[in-house]
């Protein structure tokens, strides 16, 4: 499949001559003749590369840079300014702006076709995704260790075996390492002055565990405990650090693999606020069975006090309506166990 480039240029010749060679290349092109324009373009259909004159009238290359690279579906995508000016602030202006790269004009066709493909090949190692598993983390730990900046990175984490109901930390401990969870379940809760716990995230095998807390390098604003024998790998808070500061390559390949609950969480705190205990407990028992659910496991396996925190009511509330999700015919319960036997039926109950 052809690789799609956006050309936002105000010189006709230099426009053209851009489209012309890159279409004899094999490469998809389409043209804006202004910032605005080009802006418009790149979010209504967003190209593989953009290639972006720095002087332009009314919006300027750094200005497209900026409004792009705030929008998420192009963020991400590789810029590259074209420049006849060579000043050392234009350059560091356009870096600090998250540009990949320059062309000085006048340019030769070499040299603009190796930079093509170069951010190409890298937008593609970026968008790769790892398995969220022992074997994908150690894939991105090995790749980030071939950039220079990061050769320095622990050559072995540590690995604990924790039992059922032990504290990794505490809400107010200081963050020393991210936790990855090789096998287990772990939540993160809070507990309120009267003592009843109110669960934020329930984390299987292959999420990570604190990363906030040392993104935000200050105490931890909740308490993480297992909830069944748990293994954990143990990254350093240096690693981390220098996995997200030292290559910014390397920092996008790992927000990626750590901010994937967002909208997931944005979505249980409006069910919260907004919807009945008997939707919640439904919506609840949904969510969990697609993240926990597996082929060798029965039914969901949950404390009755952790579902009721998850879902911010009471235990007696959650017990009453499993019993009648139970006698509807929706969920069966076998040695403690939720299993779910109409999905549907539980998504369409109305609040």
């Amino acid at each position: 499949m052809k690789k799609r480039i956006l050309i936002i240029e105000d010189n006709e010749i230099v426009r053209d001559n851009l489209e012309e060679t890159l279409s004899l290349f094999g490469y998809e092109t389409a043209t804006a003749a202004d910032g605005n324009l080009g802006v418009k373009l790149a979010l209504e259909n967003p190209p593989d590369l953009i290639l972006c004159d720095v002087m332009m009238p009314q919006l300027d290359g750094f200005g497209v840079l900026n409004i792009l690279s705030k929008k998420h579906q192009t963020a991400e995508i590789p810029f590259v300014f074209l420049t006849a000016k060579t000043e050392k602030d234009d350059f560091r202006r356009g870096m600090n702006l998250g540009a990949d790269d320059y062309i000085t004009k006048p340019f030769y066709k070499d040299e603009l076709l190796q930079v093509i493909e170069t951010r190409l090949k890298k937008s593609e190692r970026l968008l790769q995704k790892f398995d969220k598993t022992e074997d994908g983390w150690h894939t991105f730990i090995n790749e980030a260790r071939g950039y220079e900046e990061l050769k320095k990175l622990s050559k072995k984490h540590q690995t604990q075996i924790l039992p059922k109901k032990t504290t990794l930390f505490g809400e107010q401990s200081n963050p020393h390492y991210l936790y990855f969870i090789k096998k287990g379940k772990i939540k993160t809760y809070k507990t309120t002055e009267y003592g009843k716990e109110y669960i934020i995230d329930i984390y299987k095998e292959g999420d990570f565990v604190g990363y906030s807390a040392l993104i935000r390098d200050e105490p931890y604003h909740f308490t993480a405990m297992t909830m069944e024998e748990t293994e954990v790998s143990l990254i350093p808070k240096a690693d981390f650090q220098q996995l997200l500061f030292a290559n910014r390559d390397v920092a996008s390949r790992l927000i990626k693999m750590l901010a994937n609950d967002v909208e997931e969480k944005e979505e249980q705190l409006l069910h919260l606020a907004y919807h009945s205990v008997r939707k919640r407990v439904a919506d609840t028992i949904v969510l969990l069975n697609q993240r926990f659910q597996s082929r060798d496991q029965k039914g969901i396996h949950i404390l009755r006090d952790d579902l009721a925190g998850l879902v911010g009511t009471a235990k007696e509330s959650v017990i009453r309506m499993l019993a009648e999700f139970k006698e509807d015919g929706y969920i069966e319960i076998q040695d403690g166990g939720i299993m779910v036997l109409d999905e549907r039926k539980l998504k369409g109950i109305s609040n």
